[in-house]
């Protein structure tokens, strides 16, 4: 995979539900408008989120059939990435993660994951999930024992790890020290020597909430770890009341597709661009809010493809 463009890729949260995009939990089939879009849209990669079938064990044969399904309706050969969401490395403490490792790698024996991604926050604590991933403690002490976590699961990992970006989320984000969030994640990354995820939304999120706004959202890109970044993410966003929300409810902004177009060029190990989560009517077709912005960000791959 290393050196390969794939370009376009996309990636869905697929909760266990009647209703939505997701699997259908009495029989682990997927929705149907989700079965339509894959199979009539073009894309190099797809990724999908890890969420558990109820509560229940960590058993790789809960998930088997229904991620069996999921890869039979997608194109032979593509290339499959899997959005993990129990690594938990914005923990405030250390605990054993030998089962999540043992149950990764046992669903990678069967489907060959591209990689394995997850979002650098806080997804529980104390075994008490978090209702929404809050982002690290962003203090200078944190950064050795982070780094310690990753490269553990650097090497407990079959899979490549990618790590994201934390989420900066309007009324909903506690932030714990004074650290720069672009330079605290370029020094986790660089020391652990793990790949990077840039997530547009994520970035913009965290330079709104601190006070910028125009050409400012785009400052300080030198500061990431632009040489480990191999994957960039785009989700539906929203600015309300000067509050900017990151909704995942496929309708890009400008400033996200501005951004990308000024991020893109920068990471030479960039491996695709991930549209995620697009927002699906009943025939796995896009609102037309978001067709426009959709075709400006596939067509910037494209052109960053050739």
């Amino acid at each position: 995979m290393e050196g390969r463009r794939l370009g376009f890729g996309i990636g869905f949260d697929l909760p266990w539900r009647n209703q939505g995009v997701g699997f259908r939990p009495a029989t682990g089939l997927l929705s149907p408008e989700l079965v339509s879009y894959l199979r009539q849209e073009k894309y190099g990669y797809l990724m999908f989120s890890y969420q558990p079938r109820g509560c229940t064990g960590l058993d790789p044969g809960t998930y088997e059939r229904a991620y069996d399904k999921l890869i039979e309706t997608i194109p032979p050969g593509t290339p499959v990435a899997l959005h993990h969401t129990l690594l938990n490395f914005g923990a405030t403490r250390y605990y054993e993660r030998k089962a999540i490792y043992d149950f990764t790698n046992a669903l990678h024996e069967r489907f060959k994951f591209a990689w394995v991604n997850e979002d650098i926050g806080i997804w529980s604590h104390n075994g008490v999930p978090m209702p929404y991933p809050l982002p690290p403690l962003l203090i200078p002490e944190n950064i050795g024992r982070t780094v310690e976590g990753l490269i553990e699961a650097k090497e407990a990992l079959i899979p490549a790890l990618h790590l994201e970006f934390p989420g900066f989320s309007a009324n909903l984000t506690v932030i714990v020290g004074r650290a720069d969030a672009y330079d605290w994640f370029r020094e986790v990354v660089e020391r652990a020597d793990v790949a990077a995820t840039l997530d547009i939304g994520h970035l913009l999120s965290y330079r709104w909430m601190l006070g910028f706004r125009g050409e400012l959202l785009y400052a300080g890109l030198d500061r990431l770890p632009l040489q480990h970044c191999q994957e960039i993410h785009l989700s539906g966003c929203e600015v309300t009341d000067d509050q900017f929300h990151d909704l995942h409810h496929g309708i890009l902004m400008d400033e996200q597709i501005e951004l990308l177009d000024r991020l893109i060029d920068l990471c030479p190990n960039l491996l695709g661009v991930t549209y995620e989560d697009p927002s699906l009517d009943g025939s796995g077709r896009l609102p037309p809010a978001a067709i426009l912005n959709v075709e400006r960000l596939r067509h910037r791959v494209a052109r960053w493809m050739h």
